[in-house]
């Protein structure tokens, strides 16, 4: 076996694990990445994945993997940086472990982020909020389940792990409604509920049955919670649906982040404070809030018509000579 096989799996177990006491995500993140990264080594090389070393992942390696996700694979540029940035992190790692292969190390760790055009921000105004909640046929459990989900996803702002990830003891419909959630960085927040959700919530909870641990939307199978794969498909699904009473959904890609996009843009339309939706979202900074700002085009609008016109004076077209437009025009 090679020093790259037990220096990678000491950077899971101590390094993410112990050190760091990184996320499941993290963790899940970061395995797949090694795992895409491997396997491509192993295509190229022809070694076992055991007995690829340092000298075999170097440079140039990494930046034909980093092309191969991009082009084979239909990556985005974001997907491909947050490949490359689990890389850097164990290279960092291994920088200390291994100083033999410290040439071969500052060479990946060298190899910059792709930069990338940000788009606007997608999301839905509130005559396709109401023809999505509309989709799901709430005569069938799984129409309730869904509804019950949408109607949560849409005024929360959860990320899709934290919805997949909620049981029943998250919530509490009592006094001072709110939903607890476990965010990116381990971190806890909880979200206030209003009326309408409460009421869907507390009919959703009486008919699903289940203990204090159970998930707060399980499959319609054996109980076991939603995958984020699932909750995809299910918004796609009603968003297709929707279509039929609401045309302007037609061309617009809805996806469970659309619908966390949907709830900070309400909040900023109800005149609720950017760093107020900053603790909302569980954003880290204020300045990933800011990009709702810059999406708003009607925000944009309201302050073009509180500031006062430029004092100038219109200018009047006068005609040249004629001979002159005439020479012009050849």
């Amino acid at each position: 076996m090679s020093s790259l096989a037990p220096t990678l799996q000491a950077f899971f177990t101590d390094r993410l694990a112990r050190e760091r006491r990184a996320s499941a995500c993290t963790v899940a993140s970061y395995r797949d990445t090694f795992g895409l990264l491997v396997a491509f080594a192993h295509r190229r090389t022809g070694k076992e994945p055991c007995r690829l070393d340092f000298a075999d992942i170097d440079a140039p390696l990494v930046g034909a993997f980093l092309e191969h996700l991009e082009r084979e694979r239909g990556n985005s540029v974001r997907t491909r940086n947050a490949r490359l940035a689990a890389i850097h992190s164990f290279y960092r790692f291994a920088s200390f472990q291994h100083p033999e292969h410290a040439a071969d190390i500052q060479r990946v760790l060298a190899i910059p982020v792709k930069r990338f055009e940000r788009t606007s921000v997608a999301f839905l105004d509130r005559p396709e909020v109401t023809a999505l909640l509309a989709a799901p046929d709430r005569s069938t459990w799984p129409g309730r389940r869904d509804h019950t989900l949408l109607l949560l996803a849409l005024q929360t702002g959860l990320r899709l792990s934290e919805l997949t990830g909620l049981v029943r003891s998250d919530l509490e419909l009592g006094a001072g409604p709110h939903v607890r959630c476990h965010g990116k960085g381990r971190k806890e927040r909880t979200t206030p509920l209003t009326r309408q959700t409460v009421d869907a919530l507390r009919i959703w909870l009486q008919e699903c049955g289940g203990g204090p641990g159970e998930p707060l939307f399980p499959s319609r199978g054996g109980g076991r919670r939603l995958s984020p794969d699932a909750v995809q498909l299910l918004v796609h699904k009603y968003a297709v649906a929707a279509r039929s009473t609401c045309p302007s959904l037609t061309g617009k890609v809805v996806t469970p982040h659309v619908l966390r996009h949907t709830s900070a843009m309400q909040l900023l339309h109800s005149g609720v404070d950017t760093s107020v939706i900053a603790l909302w979202l569980g954003h880290e900074s204020i300045a990933s809030t800011q990009m709702y700002l810059h999406a708003d085009l009607s925000l944009k609008e309201r302050a073009l018509a509180r500031t006062a016109p430029a004092e100038t004076k219109r200018g009047r077209f006068k005609p040249s000579d004629a001979l002159y437009a005439f020479l012009k025009g050849l």
